[in-house]
């Protein structure tokens, strides 16, 4: 599939808003947790007005701004304003998601003939590693640096054998590396001393009007490279199935404002989801280096946002669950669709379905997800991309 899109580079727009200078990385306090566990984060600031704040907390992309087309710098992800309520009232928003992203069947798998059963957290199901998986764990700084033109921070996380019920001791880096172009780049390393599976993503959920904006997140444009996604049963697992998203609401081969795809109850898996919360099966598979998978644009602010992966696959949710009862940032008052979700990884339930591959890691041969956030500004026509030949 080919990508032809006019953008305006950010350098000129972001040149009032951000630093002259090359990009900058500063560490700083970020609270506490109820306990009194002090919380840090990292603020990755580039030339161009993009910036990035990470937080030991989940290893969490805490926040992400960036500059629209007349310039004005947006955070264009919901989140809370301190470390605490990430705690008090949790949910999924920029965290490192582990061991296992997005959910198991029954909360259970097999490896080399032996039965795991995790912990449960989504009804029958364990999903984005268990009830105490890495999101909400408080991760290490190993490193803060900012040469070379770009600015990055690696955080560690050691979780022992059988943590949440997985086998092998598994530690855990994510590194944030933002450069002066507008893309964050995440990448995500595991090692093991014992067989087990891992799947590694971020949960961070967009609205590229900046977080909180009227009418949410819904009046995106969405193009995904995957003509087939992976339809699922009534407890959100996939059946199996590779179907193809021709003639279904999840066609997104060619751009689609996504409210209009939300809304068709005439599609099962649309009404089983509430929305959109499936994965897509991307065309070019699993790949050496990351792909383009997802382009996703605010029309009225010119912001756009790329996701490229190594992964075969990504999980799109359009925030059907947001149903008011969460205060973020700002003392915005998140409602459905109020945010979407772009999460690369292993199909889920992949240790179940052996068809969909593996999620195996062994000690001989560690994980690697290298995932990128690129953010641009779309040009004023012929911004969107067009199907490829």
């Amino acid at each position: 599939m080919s990508w032809r899109v006019l953008m305006v580079g950010l350098m000129g727009i972001g040149a009032a808003a951000g630093s002259a200078d090359a990009a900058t990385a500063r560490r700083e306090p970020f609270g506490t947790l109820p306990d009194g566990t002090p919380v840090e984060s990292v603020v990755l600031t580039g030339a161009n007005g993009v910036s990035a704040r990470i937080m030991t907390l989940g290893a969490t992309l805490q926040a992400l701004s960036a500059p629209d087309r007349s310039g004005h710098i947006a955070d264009v992800t919901l989140g809370y304003d301190d470390a605490r309520s990430y705690v008090e009232h949790p949910n999924f928003w920029g965290q490192t998601i582990g061991r296992y992203a997005n959910r198991i069947g029954g909360g259970r798998f097999t490896l080399d003939g032996k039965t795991y059963q995790l912990t449960l957290n989504d009804k029958t199901n364990s999903l984005h590693g268990g009830t105490q998986g890495f999101d909400k764990r408080n991760w290490q700084i190993v490193e803060v640096s900012d040469k070379g033109g770009v600015a990055k921070v690696s955080m560690r996380l050691v979780s022992p054998a059988g943590d949440q019920g997985y086998p092998g001791k598994l530690t855990v880096t994510t590194t944030y590396t933002l450069d002066d172009r507008g893309s964050l780049t995440i990448d995500m390393d595991a090692s093991t001393d014992a067989p087990t599976i891992v799947n590694l993503t971020n949960h961070a959920l967009f609205n590229l009007a900046g977080e909180g904006a009227p009418g949410g997140a819904l009046g995106h444009r969405l193009t995904v490279a995957a003509h087939r996604y992976t339809p699922v049963d009534a407890a959100l697992i996939p059946t199996g199935e590779l179907r193809s998203v021709t003639g279904t609401p999840f066609d997104f081969t060619t751009d689609r404002i996504i409210d209009e795809v939300v809304r068709d109850g005439r599609d099962p898996q649309i009404v089983i989801g509430r929305g959109v919360d499936h994965n897509f099966v991307l065309d070019a598979g699993k790949t050496a280096e990351p792909k383009l998978a997802v382009r996703l644009e605010d029309p009225g602010s010119s912001r756009v946002l790329e996701v490229l992966t190594d992964q075969p696959g990504i999980q799109i949710y359009t925030g059907n669950f947001l149903d008011g009862t969460f205060v973020g940032k700002n003392k915005h008052v998140y409602r459905m669709g109020d945010g979407i979700a772009l999460e690369p990884q292993v199909f889920p339930d992949t240790p179940n379905k052996p068809a969909f591959g593996s999620a195996r890691v062994d000690p001989a041969k560690p994980y690697h997800h290298r995932m990128i956030y690129r953010l641009s500004v779309a040009g004023p026509s012929n911004a969107r991309p067009e199907r490829g030949k």
